[in-house]
């Protein structure tokens, strides 16, 4: 299939666009920075998703929205919202989409991190369930991922500093984040797997939201 991943220069975007890689899947990877993956299938388009016009890429069958930034600014709406919103609406309402998978936080579920990165992936989550409702008459799928923490570079300053990192850990059930393979996994499975289910999201969190102290 063909398939389209936005963020694809590092971490959950790049091990994403590897996971379809992998299984024999034609691959684009746009993002402003260059590419983190080599392989004879794969094309890196350079291109910021806040500009418009995108450029065009037909018949895509797969998109997968794993592009945002987290500035504890307005950007992050612009960037985790509204130009995700733009990128679906031009990529995916054709007749060869299959399956639509939106990379949003579990910041959007708790409402924890900052507030306008809280509201840009809470509101990807609502867009989704949007996206299910009009592509069902395609017989395609939008779903939404929620992870927790990820080993990524963004989250660099925690990994690098013991006494956070093993705070964080501390808040979920598992005592453990995600490596960026994992996610990826579950994209995979929403996209290529996934038949049935739509307009659902699944929280990839390690337990940290269920956590509870039991006091009797």
């Amino acid at each position: 299939m063909r398939i389209l991943v936005t963020g694809a220069s590092g971490g959950i975007g790049a091990a994403i666009c590897s996971k379809f890689l992998d299984n024999g899947h034609e691959v684009f990877g746009m993002d402003i920075a260059p590419a983190a993956v080599t392989h004879e299938h794969y094309t890196h388009i350079v291109h910021d998703i806040c500009c418009e016009p995108y450029p065009e890429i037909e018949g895509v069958e797969v998109l997968i929205n794993s592009a945002g930034v987290q500035r504890q600014s307005a950007d992050d709406i612009a960037v985790n919202l509204t130009a995700v919103i733009a990128v679906t609406e031009h990529y995916a309402f054709q007749d060869r989409i299959r399956s639509v998978v939106q990379i949003a936080s579990a910041s959007g579920l708790t409402g924890s991190e900052f507030p306008h990165y809280a509201a840009s992936k809470g509101g990807l989550v609502a867009y989704t369930k949007n996206i299910a409702l009009r592509l069902a008459k395609y017989g395609a799928c939008a779903n939404s991922l929620c992870p927790g923490g990820v080993i990524t570079d963004l989250n660099k300053h925690i990994l690098e500093d013991e006494k956070l990192y093993q705070a964080v850990l501390d808040e979920s059930l598992l005592h453990r984040w995600a490596e960026p393979c994992e996610i990826a996994e579950w994209a995979y499975f929403l996209a290529c797997v996934n038949r049935s289910m739509t307009g659902e999201n699944l929280l990839i969190d390690n337990g940290e939201a269920l956590k509870a102290n039991f006091i009797w």
